[in-house]
Formats: C-alpha cells, sequence, structure tokens
C-alpha cells in the first residue's frame, strides 16, 4: 500500500485531533469515517511528538502488528505517545509547540542469512526499519532513527539489541530473529502547519 499526500496529510491531521481530544476529555476520540477507504486497511503505525524548537523526542509510541486499521491505530498511537513514560506526560499547553510525525509501516520481512555478518549486506539505512526478536525481549527501529543519530550498519544492529535489552553483540552472538520493513513517513511543518512525506534519502 502506497499512501498519497492526501491521505498522509489526513492521518496527520487525525492525530493533532485526537491528541487534543485526548488532553481535554481523557479519552479518545469516536474513529471518524474517512474520506479515503485505503485508510481502512490494517497497518502498523508510529507516532512520533517533536519538539518543535530543537526538535528533540517527546513521545514515540507505535503498533508493530497492528489488527486495528490505520484510523483506529492513529488514535490509539497518538493518545499513548502523550504518556511515553521515558518522558513527562504532555499537557494541552504543549500541544501548539511539538510537531506530529506519522510513519506507515510496510509487513515485516525475515531477513534470512546464512551467517550473521551477512545481515550487514541485506540492511539499507535510509530504507530498512528493524525489529530484533530473541525469547521474550524485542526492540525496533524506525528506518529515520539510523539517519538521525548518523549511524553506520554495525552500529544500527548493536543500538537495536541495547534497546531490546540484550547485549550489543547479540545480533552475531545469539540465534536472534532479525526482520527488516519500509515506511512512509509524514510530518508537519510546524505545529498545526503544512504536511510533507518526509523522504530519508
Amino acid at each position: 500500500m502506497y499512501l498519497n499526500a492526501k491521505e498522509g496529510e489526513y492521518l496527520v491531521r487525525l492525530a493533532r485531533n485526537s491528541i487534543a481530544h485526548y488532553l481535554e476529555n481523557l479519552l479518545p476520540m469516536i474513529p471518524p469515517k474517512p474520506d479515503f477507504p485505503e485508510l481502512l486497511e490494517k497497518k502498523g503505525v508510529f507516532c512520533t511528538l517533536l519538539k518543535h524548537s530543537g526538535g528533540d523526542l517527546k513521545g514515540c509510541i507505535g503498533l508493530i502488528d497492528s489488527d486495528k486499521n490505520l484510523i483506529n491505530g492513529v488514535i490509539e498511537t497518538s493518545c499513548s505517545a502523550t504518556q511515553d513514560p521515558r518522558f513527562l506526560p504532555l499537557i494541552i499547553e504543549e500541544l501548539d509547540k511539538i510537531v506530529i510525525e506519522i510513519t506507515v509501516l510496510s509487513d515485516m520481512q525475515k531477513i534470512l542469512v546464512y551467517q550473521p555478518r551477512d545481515y550487514l549486506n541485506e540492511i539499507k539505512i535510509g530504507e530498512d526499519g528493524l525489529f530484533i526478536k530473541y525469547k521474550y525481549n524485542s526492540g525496533i527501529f524506525l528506518p529515520q532513527v539510523p539517519v538521525e543519530q548518523e549511524w553506520n550498519l554495525k552500529t544500527y544492529l548493536c543500538e537495536l539489541c541495547l534497546k531490546a535489552g540484550l547485549d550489543e553483540d547479540a545480533w552475531i552472538m545469539k540465534p536472534v530473529n532479525l526482520y527488516k520493513f519500509q515506511a512512509q513517513i509524514f510530518s508537519e511543518t510546524e505545529p498545526r502547519g503544512g504536511v510533507f512525506e518526509k523522504k530519508l534519502k
């Protein structure tokens, strides 16, 4: 599924309206009926909140393998992002100081290799997000993360392992399950501003 600019803008506007409703009422909004039938497809989605001054992260919550359509997924993740436990909860007065970013995920593709070092040949920074799973541990990075952090491939994999609560060399030393995925990223230019599709390359 490929979303066009109007569909991406709709999701970002929906996220902002959803957050405003949640902060005012402490309840999620009732899902609207969209003008775009593609948005009723079930897809993984993340909502990221960034401080407009400086671009620091204020919240990021997502659904990886979602059983919800994109409308319901955006409402759930946007509300949850305001309560990201890594940060103080977002308050209504901060709403005009954040930029909202919606990332729609493709299906996960398991990366199959003969030996772990071959992972380095199967991943493209600026294109692939990664999800790692080992026993009860798991972690995910959206494709924009290694670009923003200026990581190389080895650092990308090591940081993913650390995020999952594993040793940084677990991708080499343990029989992990590693998946890649692609994404479309739609972001506000400024709080309540225009919406554009963010290209990583």
